[in-house]
């Protein structure tokens, strides 16, 4: 396996070699284009020299050897019917009729007809360059041609000089790599000497890396880790203190299940084993303890449906149904039926018509819930307000002390640790979360001794279009 400053160095060197070809590459084509370009411009160029003095002269044969002799290029005139009429380097009698040769069929219609091809007549590759030239006497074309072979003599001297140039760079790039691959390898080395004096448990070895800042900011993070690692010991201990008072608080709850689960199952078995070894009881009393066991039956049930809709509500696995009813109705069904389970008490109820979207067996609960909190922790009339805009429940009970205020809403917390009944502390905890399926939420607003008004907006659920939400 490759070490990190040999991998660095072997990518570097593949990159430049990549890069070199690539380069090559390009610029053979490109200079290649290049160089054919500029020998078609300097074709047109002589031939826009040569021009004036053609028409002026009627010996073409002496025009073209002079012409050719000055400028190094192939001369040819060609009559207007493709006629060889003159040719510097070859005889023209022997020479086909060029009517059908590319430059001079592009010429006819352009201003200067260009090729690039074999030449029959010469047995070599040339670049043709044709132009129209028309006098009073006649119309002919001139053409000049440059051997393809000086053209790329030239480009390969070019190109060679090019890729040359180019490798000086990538050897003077490679060796200032492999320098600083050296460099990378001295500071690895530090740090893994580093780590064998720490893995020794030598807490006091020193680092210093010396020439890269990233191996300077990781020298400092092995020093904090080092740091670290004389705390191991009391952090393990804050973490065995920590999962001991969860588990307290585990015990706790099942304690608290328990206890709320006891005084019903008791009174359930008690009444349960009179009317089974009295079978001469009293009817009315036989009724009476039946009830009993009924209303204890009521009330386990009331507890374990509490505690599993707590749940579902805690993992999200709980859709609402909402639908338009009417709250003011709700609220007063909530209040009759808890001033049936509480008939000396007084609940005064004080609110408007309102349609509401939710789910109305939910907010039934929520009131409920919030109704009987407020029943169970005071004396005195309880208030139910339904106003334009939010619906609460007021009392004057004992009140909730501000460092209480972000509990009250957890789950098997209590205002009162003394006291038991069959909410096990989960009513506020489940109005929370069904408020938070509709995009509400509650609020409290208490005075130690005074009392407290529990409260929620209904602007979410007014004139709320959907299907349902989780």
């Amino acid at each position: 396996m490759l070490r990190i400053h040999q991998l660095f160095f072997l990518n570097i060197l593949g990159l430049f070699v990549a890069a070199l070809l690539i380069a090559s590459l390009m610029s053979y084509f490109t200079l290649k284009s290049m160089i054919i370009h500029d020998s078609e411009e300097r074709l047109i160029e002589n031939i826009n020299l040569l021009e004036p003095l053609i028409t002026s002269t009627n010996d073409f044969d002496r025009f073209v050897a002079q012409a050719s002799g000055k400028t190094f290029l192939r001369v040819t005139i060609i009559a207007e019917d493709g006629e060889v009429i003159a040719e510097s380097d070859a005889d023209k009698e022997t020479m086909e009729n060029h009517s059908g040769r590319i430059e001079v069929m592009h010429a006819m219609t352009e201003p200067y007809g260009v090729a690039v091809r074999y030449s029959n007549t010469v047995k070599n590759d040339f670049i043709y360059v044709a132009h129209k030239v028309t006098t009073p006497e006649r119309v002919f074309f001139i053409r000049l041609a440059m051997s393809l072979d000086s053209v790329m003599d030239h480009f390969y001297i070019l190109w060679i000089q090019l890729v040359g140039a180019f490798s000086v760079l990538v050897i003077i790039a490679l060796a200032i790599a492999y320098n600083i691959s050296k460099k990378a390898r001295y500071d690895i080395l530090q740090i893994t000497h580093y780590l064998d004096q720490v893995s020794a448990k030598n807490y006091r070895a020193i680092l210093k890396p010396e020439y890269f800042r990233e191996f300077l900011q990781i020298s400092i993070m092995l020093k904090n880790l080092v740091k670290k690692l004389h705390n191991r010991d009391k952090q393990k201990r804050k973490h065995t203190a920590k999962l001991r008072l969860i588990n307290k608080q585990q015990n706790d709850i099942l304690s608290a299940i328990s206890h709320e689960f006891k005084n019903p199952i008791a009174a359930i078995m008690g009444y349960a084993e009179t009317l089974h070894d009295d079978l001469n009881l009293n009817p009315k009393i036989r009724e009476k303890f039946l009830d009993k066991i009924l209303s204890n039956t009521h009330r386990v049930t009331l507890m374990l449906d509490r505690l599993a809709l707590s749940v579902k509500l805690e993992n999200n696995d709980l859709s609402i149904k909402p639908s338009y009813f009417e709250l003011s109705e709700v609220c007063r069904d909530s209040i009759s039926i808890l001033q049936a389970k509480y008939p000396e008490r007084s609940i005064r109820y004080n609110g408007i018509s309102k349609i509401v979207f939710a789910d109305k067996t939910m907010i039934e609960l929520i009131l409920t819930n919030l109704i009987d909190n407020a029943l169970k922790y005071s004396e005195e009339e309880v208030n139910v307000a339904l106003t334009e805009r939010t619906l609460q429940v007021s009392d004057k009970g004992i009140g909730i002390a501000p460092t209480e205020l972000d509990k009250i809403t957890s789950k098997f917390y209590r205002v009162q640790k003394n006291r038991w009944d069959n909410s096990m502390g989960l009513g506020l905890s489940i109005v929370s979360y069904i408020l938070k399926l509709h995009d509400t939420f509650l609020q409290i607003d208490s005075t130690l001794g005074v009392g407290s008004t529990f409260s929620f907006t209904l602007d979410s659920l007014i004139e709320k279009k959907g299907t349902g939400k989780k």
